[in-house]
């Protein structure tokens, strides 16, 4: 299980859930980095959705990820607008999964000069204060 911070870096939309992706965001809230995975290819499937788009079965179940992987390409957001204006700069990454996917998200609890392609990552979940979290990364093998 993951830290669930619940004074989080940046804004925290609440999620909006459906019957798909329940069950990821109810895993979210407790600490723990769910995703799917193909019965029949065996992909690994982000963002969790039942059918794969690989092979397109509808044999997937949960999985719970690791939570651990690398930045695999990012961007310095220096400007923004609405609640985002205030919290510049931010990274704004895909992380490449130990299980392979890329996920969209927020790299934090670093300076963002300190980022750079190849660091390794691990989820953090950061509280909406609405009984749900969401998944970012930090940098791992620090202490923090």
């Amino acid at each position: 299980m993951s830290e669930v911070r619940t004074v989080p870096t940046l804004p925290t939309a609440h999620p909006v859930s459906n019957p798909d992706t329940e069950e990821f965001w109810k895993a979210a809230a407790e600490g723990r980095f769910l995703g799917r995975r193909c019965g029949d290819c065996g992909s690994a499937i982000w963002y969790p959705r039942p059918i794969c788009p690989f092979c397109h079965s509808t044999n997937t179940r949960w999985e719970e990820f690791s939570g651990r992987g690398v930045v695999y390409s990012y961007s310095i957001v220096r400007r923004a607008g609405g609640e985002w204006k205030n919290v510049v700069p931010y990274v704004l990454a895909y992380v490449e999964l130990e299980e392979g996917p890329r996920v969209m998200t927020n790299i934090v609890d670093c300076a963002v000069e300190e980022v750079g392609i190849g660091d390794a990552v691990e989820v953090v979940f950061d509280d909406t204060g609405n009984g749900a979290a969401l998944p970012r990364f930090r940098p791992a093998n620090r202490p923090h």
